[in-house]
């Protein structure tokens, strides 16, 4: 269903290291610079299924803002990977939030794993993981 997800970024190369070093938990390689028509640079991570997660500079040179009530969720393979995704985000100069890594109690979708954080410029990331 989904194409892409963007997040903006004030510091392009703060990025790029925090997010080859986070995605690369989850199998992803470095991710591809692209210079927009614009002249405004972006990260390009791809996994293979056709969804992309794009990291850019805002193209109206205004600052890059988070937006409030939007999570990215990357999908793990275990639990293991949940903390893992986590405590590589918080090495890589990431915030921890919320309750911290572990499974969740959840009424529609029974226990989940989850971890939250916030990456450098501030946007609110997690990973994810639904038992089989």
């Amino acid at each position: 269903m989904l194409f892409h997800t963007m997040v903006g970024s004030n510091d392009i190369e703060q990025s790029k290291r925090f997010y080859d070093t986070v995605l690369g938990t989850l199998g992803a390689g470095e991710g591809t610079r692209n210079i927009a028509d614009s002249g405004h640079t972006r990260l390009i991570y791809n996994n293979g299924n056709g969804t992309n997660f794009i990291v850019s500079q805002p193209i109206n040179d205004e600052p890059a803002s988070v937006a409030n009530g939007s999570t990215v969720a990357f999908s793990c393979d275990s639990p293991e990977q949940v903390k893992q995704l986590h405590d590589t985000a918080v090495a890589a100069g990431g915030t921890s939030i919320e309750a911290p890594p572990g499974p969740r109690e959840t009424a529609s979708m029974g226990t989940i794993e989850l971890a939250y954080f916030r990456d450098p410029d501030g946007n609110k990331l997690c990973g994810i993981h639904f038992p089989a």
